[in-house]
């Protein structure tokens, strides 16, 4: 016994012997050696990225399944990183009560702010102060 059908090999050399291929015919399929491909079957060589996508379309797999099995450690590097929202600027902004303060934003700015905010994602609060700055020059009373 001793075969290993849940590694990359063993998955690869159980669907090319359900297709009924040879090693050969898989290599010419790829692109690669005969000697190659029983490498990847024996679990000795890695595959590149572009050979994981031959053999997947060759073979019938999902290609990112397939790379996943191929390289392992990158599928939990995919499921373990979790990345938190990022809060909006526009939160951080109406939040920041001591730049409110400093800049003496009244309660019509914020409500002008705040329908700038929903026209689209404004990047930094600081682009928020320049709005601010922009449509206070342009109302100056006179």
């Amino acid at each position: 016994m001793g075969r290993k059908t849940g590694t990359f090999g063993g998955v690869i050399r159980e669907r090319r012997r359900q297709h009924d291929f040879t090693q050969s015919d898989v290599a010419r399929l790829i692109g690669t050696s005969t000697p190659y491909v029983g490498h990847l079957e024996a679990n000795k060589r890695h595959p590149s990225e572009e050979i994981v996508s031959r053999l997947a379309d060759a073979l019938g797999f999902d290609r990112r399944e397939l790379f996943f099995l191929a390289n392992p450690k990158a599928k939990e590097i995919f499921h373990s990183v979790r990345l938190e929202p990022k809060e909006s600027a526009w939160d951080e902004f109406r939040r920041d009560r001591p730049m409110l303060r400093a800049y003496g934003i009244t309660a019509s700015e914020m409500d002008m702010l705040s329908r700038v905010a929903l026209m689209g994602q404004v990047r930094s609060t600081r682009d928020f102060i320049y709005i601010l700055n922009t449509v206070r020059q342009a109302l100056v009373e006179e």
